[in-house]
């Protein structure tokens, strides 16, 4: 399956001068755990509520704390058209539960979470589960008789 399958593709983003006060107002609208940040065309950062907890809260820096002083700069990404397996175990791999996803033209065109991985391929199981019980035939069939 297709990253493009899955993901989330309604996304806002934010500017890096904004503030982080307006990071967590606009996060606690969305109900989302993280903000991809852009500046001009380009995605040049995430923010996460455990960026605003602990590089700002806990560090003593106040509501008006531009993000640029509290994003994630290195940002890790996927693509539209990579395999969900694949980014599955990459995700695993550096410890992410959500990803921004870009076209091969580098712009950003939704988010990719574990939760939405999860939830496509249990659907998926359940469509196959489904498509193979519901098959015709078989010794199985409660058609004629009844042999004793």
């Amino acid at each position: 399956m297709k990253v493009s399958e899955v993901m989330t593709r309604d996304v806002r983003l934010i500017e890096p001068t904004q503030t982080i006060r307006e990071a967590a107002k606009l996060m606690a609208e969305l109900d989302a755990g993280i903000m991809p940040i852009r500046e001009g065309d380009r995605l040049v950062g995430m923010i996460t509520d455990r960026d605003i907890a602990v590089r700002a809260v806990a560090e003593g820096k106040g509501p008006d704390t531009p993000i640029r002083e509290v994003m994630t700069q290195d940002v890790k990404y996927c693509y539209e058209d990579d395999d969900t397996e694949d980014v599955a175990r990459n995700m695993a791999d550096i410890q992410v539960r959500r990803l921004p996803v870009l076209s091969r033209e580098k712009r950003l065109v939704g988010i990719i979470s574990l939760g939405d991985m999860a939830v496509s391929d249990e659907a998926r199981k359940a469509g196959e589960a489904v498509a193979g019980i519901s098959q015709p035939g078989g010794q199985h069939s409660q058609t004629g008789g009844a042999r004793h």
